[in-house]
């Protein structure tokens, strides 16, 4: 897991596997600023290819930010031992003001997504886990806050934990989809 977050961390690596993984992360210009075992940060700027016709970030490429601060903490995490999938099933936003410049969105549930992961790898059960990631713009004013269930579950056909599957859902149901 070290080697990965490490290479999580080196922009050239990172650029890398976006390329592969998430190439429209790459095309946004999503940056890791910050990785640890609590937390992660994802910062998104304002450009050509996130703004919308209001001149902010338009809300996909904050979703897209939000999403990855808690998904490459459980990247990094599945890369050791067993395969186990994610499954982002669940995505709610709340805008408080306009986003511009750029926006750094921490999640701080590595600990949470670490004995989701753990406790699938032990009995084979998926495992829901709710994260919350706030974006805040370059002098500290939040702008958008979301939240994300993701779902853990045991890896039957082999893919590995890079080969996880990102689906998002707009959801105004409160409970999660049945798979």
């Amino acid at each position: 897991a070290e080697a990965m977050r490490r290479s999580i961390l080196n922009p050239w690596k990172l650029k890398l596997f976006m390329l592969g993984k998430l190439p429209m992360g790459l095309l946004a210009g999503l940056r890791v600023v910050a990785f640890d075992e609590r937390k992660a940060a994802v910062s998104i700027r304002l450009g050509y290819l996130t703004k919308n016709h209001f001149r902010s970030i338009y809300f996909a490429c904050l979703a897209m930010a939000a999403e990855l601060a808690s998904g490459v903490q459980g990247i990094v995490r599945a890369s050791d031992g067993a395969p186990v999938s994610m499954l982002v099933i669940g995505l709610q936003g709340s805008f408080t003001k306009k986003a511009v410049g750029r926006v750094t969105f921490t999640c701080e549930d590595g600990a949470a997504i670490a004995e989701a992961i753990a406790g699938t790898r032990a009995d084979g059960q998926p495992r829901s886990v709710p994260c919350t990631s706030i974006g805040r713009d370059e002098i500290g004013i939040v702008c958008k806050t979301s939240s994300g269930v993701l779902e853990w579950v045991p890896d039957t056909n082999g893919n590995g934990p890079c080969d996880s599957i990102y689906a998002f859902f707009f959801l105004g149901a409160k409970t999660p989809i049945p798979w």
